[in-house]
């Protein structure tokens, strides 16, 4: 017989091993999440996916399912805590999504539209950020970075390159990469690298393919995020 945990009155069972994140999902339970990749290890970085287990707040993506706890996920002080994450995310970048060309594709954006995100609330702080066009078929726009550390841990774990990392501190944290000149294009990155798929927004891009999908075409232009990632999901 399998355990069970309970999110949101909903009894979900879990395999030895599972996170509260990873039983939700194999589930069809949404937990909104911008760090978390199944293919990598745990991150807890993003902090959007933090629900509250019998009366305290943790990250799902970190804590293992334990058999009788009581999840708290779809909740309003839980999701307002979300919205202001995200639209401080917003406010710390640059994002143009009207502009962007992973509008539609975009994670960032999606989660947005699914936590009801009607504008940045925030004042915006427009930090200066380079843009890296040196490598022959990829583009790094750092504007568009949130630091979830997914190329990261992509670079090291899968393509075993290193070829990012995270520099810095606060407010002047940057996306580095791990070349003598800095640069992108100085680095034995791959367009096929894992690297240059999981990143969550517009800052990785492959060069020359931009609105090869037109807008109302792409992804979330018909799905929402969470009917991506449940597969339809429980309501």
């Amino acid at each position: 017989m399998s355990k069970t945990i309970t999110i949101d009155g909903l009894t979900v069972p879990f395999r030895e091993g599972q996170t509260i994140m990873d039983a939700a999902l194999s589930a069809g339970v949404y937990i909104p999440h911008l760090c978390h990749n199944p293919e990598f290890k745990p991150h807890g970085s993003c902090k959007l996916c933090t629900v509250n287990v019998n009366g305290r707040n943790v990250a799902s993506c970190t804590l293992p399912a334990v058999e009788g706890q009581q999840v708290l996920s779809d909740i309003a002080e839980l999701n307002a805590e979300r919205l202001a994450l995200t639209q401080m995310l917003f406010v710390e970048g640059n994002h143009l999504c009207p502009a962007c060309e992973k509008s539609g594709n975009c994670q960032l954006q999606a989660v947005a539209y699914y936590l009801g995100m009607m504008s940045p609330h925030y004042n915006h702080f427009y930090p200066q950020r380079e843009a890296d066009a040196s490598h022959p078929d990829v583009m790094l726009d750092r504007n568009r970075c949130i630091y979830c550390e997914l190329c990261v841990r992509a670079s090291r774990e899968v393509d075993g390159k290193n070829v990012f990392g995270l520099s810095g501190r606060g407010i002047k944290t940057i996306l580095a990469v791990n070349s003598a000149s800095g640069l992108l294009g100085d680095t034995d990155l791959a367009v096929t690298d894992k690297a240059v798929q999981v990143c969550p927004t517009g800052a990785i891009l492959v060069k020359r393919r931009g609105f090869t999908v037109p807008i109302g075409q792409r992804v979330f232009d018909h799905l929402t995020i969470k009917d991506l990632q449940t597969g339809g999901g429980h309501e």
